[in-house]
């Protein structure tokens, strides 16, 4: 295990006055929805911004090339890029040795619920040991003073609900492998922070969404496939539950929740949320809507299907191939907290000016 030496938060000037406070954060998952958009967020306001990304025989930095100095040659900035892996504990305490952040963001994970079924141990590795392994090397490069943690927890915990509406104190009933390894996740941060007196919390997020969000899930399949068809480039495409709600929020909304949490004075785990469900049904219909389309529901269960209304031509189908073998029930009345934190950080920033 490599040595870490002392963090330096801030340094000062030759004439004794304290020089400008570090804000140096290190983001897993850079690559992704939430990271790219994160990155862009900490960068306007000034951060060195330090990613970790997962070594790939393809480029997979399609989301954050906008974010290099010189986008044609890859030269970095004030966003750097490391290789490394949430599997590899060496790796993550030499790059967190090396960076010394103000600020880590966990957001790397295996994060797709049907495939967890399919790779339930390789997910509980990433998305729960994973965890484990990156504040273990917060704390064996000695930063547990000096680092504010934020653990990108998920709605998912809630699985079988067992109260309306879910709240931060909601008993939690994870329904799938990438459910549970996240439930190990959360309580890991939980422990860290009580033994040892970290800034760690838990962002319990629930869907949100983008452009930028992948072309496997059901939003982004959605929207992709309608597009497709009022181009004339596709004729149909399959679902699976079209009654599965969920509730959908805008990531870059998200992201900023997540920053916001670790501007508090006191490490506080928040569920943010939209407080509204739509099921994959609506989604469906508003997508066909958006380009002229009436699409009317015919058959049921796995014979229903999705007609035209003006062309009678069958859009959606039902493949049971996408069904999970075990489903959550999403019904939610959590609140939006975003606009708390944002009125929480802007009393809290004019408190601090004024005592100064």
């Amino acid at each position: 295990m490599a040595l870490c030496s002392e963090p330096a938060n801030a340094s000062s000037a030759g004439n004794g006055q304290l020089m400008k406070e570090r804000k140096v954060a290190v983001i897993t998952g850079i690559t992704g929805q939430d990271g790219s958009y994160l990155a862009e967020f900490l960068l306007a306001k000034g951060y060195e911004v330090h990613g970790i990304l997962r070594r790939s025989s393809s480029f997979n930095t399609g989301r954050i090339e906008h974010l290099y100095q010189n986008p044609q040659t890859h030269t970095e900035g004030n966003m750097k890029l490391h290789y490394g892996d949430l599997t590899d504990s060496t790796c993550l305490v030499k790059i967190i040795n090396q960076v010394k952040p103000t600020e880590i963001y966990n957001l790397g994970a295996q994060s797709h619920v049907k495939v967890s079924f399919d790779l339930a141990e390789y997910t509980a590795n990433v998305d729960g040991v994973g965890t484990l392994r990156l504040l273990d090397a917060i704390k064996t490069c000695g930063l547990t003073n000096s680092v504010k943690f934020y653990q990108a927890s998920t709605s998912e915990l809630y699985g079988k609900v067992q109260e309306i509406p879910q709240k931060e104190t909601t008993p939690f009933y994870p329904r799938s492998p990438y459910g549970a390894a996240k439930l190990y996740a959360y309580w890991i941060v939980v422990n860290f922070r009580e033994a040892y007196d970290m800034f760690a919390v838990n962002g319990i997020l629930f869907n949100h969404e983008s452009p930028r969000r992948g072309s496997n899930f059901v939003t982004r399949k959605i929207s992709r496939s309608v597009a497709k068809i009022h181009l004339g480039q596709l004729e149909n495409f399959s679902l699976g539950n079209l009654d599965s709600k969920r509730d959908w929020g805008h990531a870059k909304d998200y992201v900023e929740a997540m920053w916001l949490m670790l501007q508090k004075e006191e490490p506080e785990d928040f569920v943010i949320a939209t407080g509204e469900v739509h099921s994959v049904r609506e989604f469906v219909e508003k997508a066909f809507k958006h380009v002229g389309k009436t699409i009317v529901w015919e058959g049921k269960d796995e014979k229903e299907v999705g007609r035209c209304q003006e062309t009678r031509v069958v859009h959606v189908k039902v493949d049971p191939k996408y069904f999970r073998p075990t489903e959550v029930t999403e019904k939610t009345g959590a609140q939006l907290r975003v606009e708390s934190l944002r009125m929480a950080g802007k009393a809290g920033r004019k408190e601090k000016k004024g005592g100064q």
